[in-house]
């Protein structure tokens, strides 16, 4: 059963600082016979300030669906979900849809761009949904697009800009709210390997500066081998992968 929406902040969450906690999670799908298909089988994760994580794993196995879950995007059959202490399983959509934009950067393996907007206009969207100013947003969204190399190119639309350019302004956008929480799903997934290369460099030396907890699913094994610990989810559960010490 989910966590209701008034709770207070967790002991566990004030004491390690934890940006989310999920705990004996279970996500049950029905197929087009109305049999059951068990995805998640009580899983638990916790992720501190800027503490990254690599979710590996065969496809199929539920990867992108925790990621969904733990950004608000999906809600789980059981277990909770806790962002900054606050669980979110019971709150309702609207509610949730802020929480997501304020505490929460998504990149996806297909950035999922406004395609009638600037690189600019893209990475200004979130902040304007928070209520941000249209001057203080615009600001923001040059910082971002500077520090993803991007500053010539800020009145370009996406079909204008590379897949990796494209995908850089989806890094930017994801972090235009400075949120705790950043989930990448193959991220690279759609780049060539040099230009994959660039962005992952790019993705943790961000994450660093802005001391975001990052989750990332990926099948590149370069990648998961950047992050602080390495996670293989299958049979709905988490374990580490050999050798790492997490």
């Amino acid at each position: 059963m989910s966590e209701g929406a008034g709770r207070p902040v967790s002991r566990a969450a004030e004491t390690a600082g934890a940006v989310v906690e999920a705990r004996d999670l279970y996500r049950t799908f029905s197929d087009v016979e109305d049999r059951e298909i068990h995805v998640l089988r009580g899983l638990d994760l916790t992720l501190a300030p800027g503490e990254t994580v690599a979710i590996v794993g065969p496809s199929g196995a539920g990867k992108s669906t925790l990621l969904h879950l733990l950004g608000g995007l999906d809600r789980p059959t059981s277990g909770s979900i806790l962002l900054r202490g606050r669980p979110i399983g019971g709150l309702p959509d609207e509610e949730m849809a802020e929480l997501r934009n304020r505490f929460v950067g998504f990149v996806f393996q297909f950035h999922h761009l406004l395609r009638d907007f600037t690189a600019l206009e893209n990475v200004m969207v979130p902040q304007l949904i928070a209520g941000t100013s249209h001057a203080a947003a615009a600001d923001r969204a040059r910082e971002l697009l500077g520090q993803v190399g991007l500053e010539e190119r800020t009145g370009h639309r996406p079909a204008e800009l590379s897949g990796g350019e494209q995908q850089r302004v989806a890094v930017a956008r994801a972090l235009a709210n400075e949120p705790p929480l950043l989930l990448a799903d193959e991220p690279s997934g759609n780049l060539d390997v040099s230009t994959s290369e660039r962005l992952h460099d790019l993705l943790f030396s961000l994450v660093e500066r802005h001391g975001s907890a990052f989750a990332v699913v990926t099948h590149n094994r370069r990648l998961a081998g950047r992050a602080s610990h390495t996670l293989e989810l299958a049979d709905g559960r988490l374990r580490p992968v050999d050798g790492d010490g997490g």
